[in-house]
């Protein structure tokens, strides 16, 4: 039951913390039986957009906009992508697909399904190659120690390339396992709690954080992840990446 208008969610000037009990779904463009959660975009003062995609059986999502490209990592359920040329696959929980803008494409979910969809409008760089369709699965992608740290694991999901102007990453870390410094840095965040949990620093606030929780980190917000309990904490993360500050 909601307690008199009690909730973890916080919006602050340089980051946003959002809680499912906060949750809105909309209808969008482009997309038949599935409803957005809007986690983050340009009202918000994002360089990206960072959605929920809930579908229903047979729900579909259409080709993004043009000069969008568009990444999906799945959360729940089974879909089906299509790309142009009749390229086919099959996308499961854990498995994750990047479209390039300006590809032609279709996703069809073969039963209740939910998906991450993260969508930036794509920033060229002279003399650099076409990205190129990405799917993947991160069970199958190698693990690294970050700073040295054993006990806090990386998975890039992204090719490492001037070509690429975002990056998505998996964070694993044992209960215990805290970031070795406060970061402030140009990139922004977007990041979803997978499992487990935590007390997330965003600028000058602490938050308890747990699974199924969204954070949007602005440019230059302090931030410190530190995890508690007796299971390891898990997030995906996205970081606009490879572009100079002045856009070129």
């Amino acid at each position: 039951m909601h307690q008199l208008g009690a909730t973890r969610s916080s919006l602050k000037a340089d980051h946003l913390l959002q809680t499912p009990d906060t949750f809105i779904r909309t209808p969008l463009p482009g997309a038949t039986g599935v409803d957005f959660i809007v986690h983050t975009g340009a009202r918000l003062g994002a360089s990206f957009t960072q959605m929920t995609a809930e579908f229903a059986a047979d729900g579909t999502l259409a080709t993004a906009s043009p000069g969008v490209e568009r990444f999906i990592y799945m959360l729940e359920g089974q879909i089906e992508l299509e790309v142009s040329g009749g390229t086919n696959f099959t996308l499961t929980p854990g498995k994750f697909a990047y479209i390039p803008a300006d590809t032609s494409h279709w996703a069809r979910a073969r039963k209740v399904s939910r998906a991450v969809v993260i969508e930036k409008r794509y920033q060229t760089v002279a003399d650099t190659d076409r990205p190129r369709i990405i799917v993947g699965d991160q069970a199958t992608i190698h693990s690294e120690s970050l700073g040295g740290d054993e006990a806090l694991q990386v998975k890039h999901l992204m090719p490492d390339g001037v070509n690429y102007d975002f990056a998505v990453n998996i964070m694993t870390y044992d209960p215990g396992a805290a970031l070795a410094m406060v970061e402030v840095h140009v990139m922004e965040h977007g990041l979803l709690m997978l499992e487990g949990g935590g007390i997330y620093r965003l600028g000058d606030s602490w938050y308890p954080v747990t699974a199924g929780d969204f954070i949007w980190m602005g440019p230059y917000c302090p931030q410190w992840f530190g995890a508690l309990g007796k299971t390891p904490a898990k997030y995906l993360i996205y970081k606009d990446w490879y572009r100079h500050p002045l856009g070129g």
